[in-house]
């Protein structure tokens, strides 16, 4: 059955379980597209995003939500259906709230999880939704994984819940692994530092050479991933694959530059030992232009800054950078990003007017002599 993310489309009715439901059934192993924006209840919520919900007091958030469940629990006979549109003109936090915890806490726990489930799966608005889930997420019964799991792949809404549901249950690291693997945004963000804070046992090989997807927002969870998940134990041992070198020189390069968004190299200790395991690494690896521009940028980043903000000591960095610029200078390397390069193409347009001048990176010096 096509499916398609118009508003309306599908009918004001439908709940947004079963919209996700469709729309991954359509691609079942990739995030869905545009994390499955518009949704179908745009329309109605398209008015409120023009006036401010969230309170000046953030310590009052959820309080609204709060009193709205303790009233519906203190009524022993109230169905779930009677809180499909009874968030609408509240706020309603996305992430994990202690004032919604609390209220679930007063009430009795299979009525908690019931009508956390009925929500979760039947509503079509995200406001009741979202509370369904966050009563989900004080629980920790196994069967409800999928049904997170599949609600969650809305993920730049319900990410932040799910990850935190789904993190309290056994079994709960590979089902965030699953869900990992099928979102991107925020939601990638929420989900993989949930990850880190299992531990990383089960998802180890995934995190160490998937995590990053090339999104700006990884900026947030590189530096997480990379002490999780022991980068520098992987990266020096003796059963390196390309595809973990490859992560490295991505998480390497993101840690070079994301002061004020995670962990920098300046304050990951092993930093030295895993930038020398990478250049050693790349000197065997075959040269390929995301290689090159990769280790490019992270040369650019020691040589340019101070040896303690690659969190190197100057005889540590004066290395690296000479280690670092004998692979990129190398003629089958310099063939390669000539190859593959695209001069018309903004990044690399910025590309060979920063980190490659910068450095005098042979492959651009003798573009650039050829071109007189």
């Amino acid at each position: 059955m096509s499916v398609t993310t118009e508003p309306g489309s599908l009918g004001p009715q439908i709940a947004l379980f079963e919209y996700a439901l469709r729309l991954h059934q359509q691609d079942p192993d990739s995030p869905l597209p545009r994390d499955g924006e518009p949704y179908p209840d745009d329309e109605r919520h398209r008015y409120r995003r023009q006036r401010p919900q969230t309170r000046k007091d953030q310590r009052l958030r959820g309080v609204d939500v709060a009193a709205i469940l303790d009233v519906h629990f203190g009524k022993a006979d109230a169905p779930p259906s009677e809180l499909a549109d009874a968030f609408c003109e509240v706020d309603v936090p996305i992430h994990h709230n202690e004032h919604i915890a609390a209220a679930a806490l007063r009430a009795h726990r299979q009525r908690v999880r019931q009508t956390g489930r009925w929500l979760v799966r039947h509503s079509p608005d995200r406001c009741s939704t979202t509370v369904g889930l966050a009563l989900l997420a004080t629980d920790w019964a196994e069967e409800d994984i999928p049904l997170i799991q599949t609600i969650g792949l809305l993920s730049h809404r319900f990410g932040p819940l799910a990850a935190e549901a789904l993190r309290r249950r056994r079994g709960g690291e590979e089902a965030l692994l699953w869900l990992a693997q099928r979102v991107a945004g925020w939601g990638r963000v929420y989900v993989i530092e949930a990850l880190c804070q299992q531990g990383a046992y089960a998802s180890r090989r995934w995190l160490l050479r998937h995590a990053c997807d090339g999104d700006y927002l990884n900026g947030y969870f590189a530096g997480r991933v990379a002490t999780a998940a022991h980068l520098h134990e992987a990266i020096t041992g003796t059963e390196t694959d390309d595809d973990l070198v490859d992560h490295t020189g991505r998480l390497l390069k993101i840690m070079a530059g994301c002061g004020g968004m995670g962990m920098t190299l300046e304050h990951y200790p092993p930093a030295p030992h895993v930038l020398a395991a990478h250049v050693a690494c790349l000197d065997r690896q075959t040269p390929t232009l995301n290689r090159y521009v990769d280790a490019a940028i992270i040369t650019d980043h020691l040589a340019n800054k101070t040896p303690q903000q690659s969190g190197c000591t100057q005889e540590q960095r004066d290395h690296l950078v000479r280690q670092y610029l004998a692979v990129l200078d190398r003629q089958n390397w310099c063939d390669a990003v000539r190859a593959g390069h695209d001069a018309d193409n903004d990044f690399f347009a910025w590309f060979a007017s920063n980190p490659a001048a910068r450095l005098h990176l042979r492959a651009f010096t003798e573009m650039t002599d050829n071109d007189r």
